[in-house]
């Protein structure tokens, strides 16, 4: 049952963190930065793949 609850708790935290990862992706700042120099924000690259990471860690939880 501890199991279940914490990797309830992973999935949402790890959608939530996506979430805003992707915004920081798609804000106005991060696209004029991408059309001149073509970099990706380290906060959104890290933020969306520390929620995926986090969904799958918690999706093998709920099993």
């Amino acid at each position: 049952m501890n199991n279940k609850i914490i990797g309830i708790v992973l999935i949402v935290v790890g959608a939530a963190l996506a979430m805003w990862g992707y915004n920081i992706y798609d804000s106005a700042s991060s696209q004029i930065t991408r059309a001149l120099s073509g970099d990706i924000p380290i906060e959104a690259l890290a933020a969306m793949v520390g929620g995926v990471i986090s969904i799958l860690i918690g999706a093998t939880r709920l099993k």
